[in-house]
């Protein structure tokens, strides 16, 4: 298949021209336009490898749609894929949470329904993107360890984060903020959420720490890549990078981020931060990490669509030194390159064949099409 008429966002340029695909990969693309009457027209739109998401919790809101509410893992799982592909991610990890225990939170219920979901439906070939896991641990819990131990040999876990909630640190250093978030999340009046911050802190005074020390070791006689999760001190980097962590997720503090990026882990923020111009929770500001240079990857988080959307936003803010190519790497190249997954985030010959066809109208972006491993999947 030939995709003519396109901007080519390689690595470090946009050149007009073509591209051919066979077998699944891609085999050859040049700066002039095919003659061919067969191939497709791509309209002048921009041609970018598929996007790669590390940290999405979508397929949650697959599965509960509304409080109380439990949809059939086939349905859920196939709406959930759908929804990356069409908004053109083409490899996901798709995050699950181990140790919310919560009622309402149900994502120790559907733990294992959600699992099974992901892993039936690739083995199975009913999934258009490709859909991994990363393991979301919440370390103030005391059966986080055990569960974990259960699932650290799960076909697929290619992402493991080490998470603290808990009030008063990290992102939750406003306990204004912690109790804003959940006293509408679980829907608790004053005295409740009391009782349920003072829970949590002890759970964090007595669990934290083991359960972070023993999970990361885990991690790393596994070979599972780790990540943190929303530091704010230099040394919440410190240890993170001590216990073998590669990825910083979500630092909250542009002096965190800084001394990630000197001990060497990728700085992942929120697109959602970027397309909405802040952080929900008063954070550091995504934007403002990219204008000092300390962005490396970008993740939809919790909206999807989000992603494609900040990479062409970040591109086009004057403010910052990321061009297209360079932005299109925070969500193609760079999260690959961080899994080890050499064989896609670029558009380069022998790399597979995982596109997307997107046009700007109207000062915005829009996908056209989507190939997943030379498939036209959209």
């Amino acid at each position: 298949m030939i995709i003519n008429n396109v901007r080519l966002v390689l690595e470090n340029e946009v050149v007009s021209g073509s591209l051919e695909m066979r077998d699944g990969i891609i085999r050859s693309f040049s700066d002039s336009v095919s003659q061919l009457p067969a191939a497709l027209d791509g309209e002048g739109g921009f041609l970018l490898p598929g996007l790669v998401e590390l940290h999405t919790d979508n397929l949650d809101k697959c599965f509960t749609p509304r409080p109380k509410v439990d949809w059939p893992a086939h349905s859920a799982m196939s709406s959930h894929d759908a929804l990356m592909i069409t908004s053109g991610i083409t490899t996901v990890l798709d995050a699950i949470g181990v140790g919310d225990v919560r009622d309402g939170g149900h994502r120790l219920d559907n733990l294992t329904k959600m699992l099974d979901a992901i892993t039936h439906s690739q083995r199975l070939g009913l999934n258009r993107a490709e859909h991994r896991i990363h393991l979301r641990c919440e370390l103030p819990f005391d059966g986080t360890l055990a569960l974990f131990e259960q699932l650290k040999a799960t076909p697929g876990l290619s992402l493991v984060s080490l998470m603290d909630h808990s009030p008063g640190q990290r992102q939750y250093t406003s306990l204004e903020s912690y109790r804003t978030y959940f006293q509408g999340k679980y829907q608790l009046n004053d005295s409740e959420m009391a009782a349920y911050e003072e829970q949590q802190i002890a759970l964090a005074q007595r669990w934290s720490q083991p359960n972070r020390a023993a999970i990361s070791a885990l991690c790393r006689e596994q070979g599972i890549a780790l990540a943190s999760h929303d530091d704010a001190t230099a040394a919440h980097v410190d240890e993170s990078h001590a216990i073998g962590s590669v990825i910083a997720e979500f630092p909250t503090s542009e002096i965190a981020a800084r001394r990630s990026r000197e001990l060497g882990l990728q700085i992942l923020m929120g697109a959602p931060n970027i397309v909405r111009g802040g952080s929900h929770s008063g954070n550091v500001a995504a934007h403002r990490l990219a204008q000092c240079g300390l962005l490396d990857i970008l993740s939809s988080d919790y909206y999807p669509a989000s992603l494609l959307d900040a990479t062409f936003r970040l591109a086009q803010d004057e403010t910052n030194s990321y061009d297209l190519p360079r932005a299109v790497a925070l969500v193609t190249a760079n999260p690959s390159a961080a899994l080890q997954l050499n064989d896609r985030g670029v558009i380069a010959e022998g790399k597979r064949a995982d596109l997307l066809l997107a046009h700007t109208d109207h000062g915005h972006v829009h996908i056209r099409h989507v190939w997943a491993q030379g498939r036209t999947v959209y």
